[in-house]
């Protein structure tokens, strides 16, 4: 695969596109913590509902900490959970970064030799997906801004720190489901409960924070997350 160039690609998916919703069946979609925090907030449900709703835990490319997947419907097509048939996506400004960034895929070059991250887009193409020789032409910057990925990017490369740290396996010889492990899980997908544990152990006053970045992190979940993060990574890193 090449990595697109200034010449850009061509697409569109719009409900009269006879594949239209094809791509929403049958998927193992990783969800990622800032997925999750979106997807719960579109909905108006905890983190805690929307994982038990929703989502399923397993095995994936890390093979020290779990990935968090969208469970499909159990129907003979395996839609995904949030498709109307005839609308589309229920969740659509909210929907995952995976879905957002169709039809390309997003690669990251962090090598220390590189320097400072690039980022690269290739244009991933299904044999069922009707939607590459129609539409308007795309270049990579204006299709970020259209789908708005940026937010999600950020998050992305922020969550990529922290998979690279669990890789490492931290855990100190605790194993699968250790108490260090299922803090990092909870900081990561269950921003609720994090809030709760934030406010019962004190953290925001102990870790010396200001008053305005305080008031921030308890009215806002993505500020939340950003602090879990940080937090989660001295804890480990300093262990």
């Amino acid at each position: 695969m090449e990595p697109l160039g200034p010449e850009g690609f061509c697409f569109t998916c719009n409900p009269q596109i006879p594949c239209f919703t094809r791509c929403c069946r049958k998927l193992e979609l990783v969800l990622y913590p800032y997925d999750i925090l979106r997807l719960k907030q579109r909905l108006k449900i905890t983190s805690e509902e929307f994982l038990e709703r929703y989502t399923g835990v397993v095995q994936g490319q890390n093979p020290f900490f779990p990935s968090v997947i969208l469970r499909m419907l159990p129907n003979p097509e395996y839609t995904c959970p949030f498709l109307d048939p005839a609308a589309g996506c229920t969740v659509y400004p909210d929907r995952p970064s995976a879905c957002r960034t169709y039809p390309l895929e997003r690669a990251v070059d962090r090598r220390p030799e590189v320097g400072r991250a690039k980022e690269f887009y290739f244009l991933v193409r299904h044999d069922y997906c009707l939607g590459h020789d129609q539409g308007r032409q795309w270049s990579v910057k204006e299709w970020l801004a259209d789908q708005q990925l940026l937010p999600y990017n950020a998050m992305a490369d922020r969550w990529a720190e922290m998979d690279t740290l669990f890789a490492s396996n931290p855990w100190r010889g605790e194993g699968a489901a250790g108490p260090r492990q299922l803090l990092a899980f909870m900081i990561c997908y269950n921003v609720d409960r994090f809030r709760d544990y934030v406010r019962d152990h004190d953290l925001l006053r102990r870790a010396g924070l200001d008053k305005a970045r305080r008031r921030a992190i308890a009215l806002d979940d993505e500020a939340l997350l950003a602090f879990g993060l940080d937090w989660l990574q001295n804890l480990l890193s300093s262990r």
